[in-house]
């Protein structure tokens, strides 16, 4: 069992950034690949980035490539996203998740509201 918290979503401005962070307590969270996933009102749940256990490979969505970047600590049993250049349609409630291999996410936080306004 892995619990998850996320932390650091908020109000910002178009072309802002923000800095989400989630910390991971129960079972080795070095052993875990990790990933955040957004959902807008209204809409499906979509991945957005995801790290394997190492951090080494990370992998994005089409829509935040080059503008969000995650990154993990598992000294500290943390795993980051950076967001940059926020668009106002990047606002969802994102959820930071884990698993055995990326893809195979099956733990999940409560979310983190990110609002980008215009």
């Amino acid at each position: 069992q892995v619990q998850l918290v996320e932390s650091g979503g908020g109000l910002v401005q178009a072309g802002g950034s923000l800095r989400l962070s989630c910390a991971a307590s129960g079972r080795t969270f070095s052993a875990s690949a990790m990933g955040w996933f957004r959902q807008a009102p209204g809409k499906e749940r979509e991945f957005v980035a995801a790290a394997n256990w190492r951090g080494r490979s990370t992998f994005y969505a089409d829509s935040v490539k080059g503008r969000f970047t995650i990154s993990r600590d598992n000294a500290k049993n943390t795993v980051d996203l950076q967001m940059n250049s926020l668009k106002p349609e990047d606002t969802a409630l994102y959820y930071c998740s884990a698993g055995d291999t990326v893809g195979d996410f099956v733990f999940w936080g409560q979310g983190t509201q990110v609002t980008v306004s215009s």
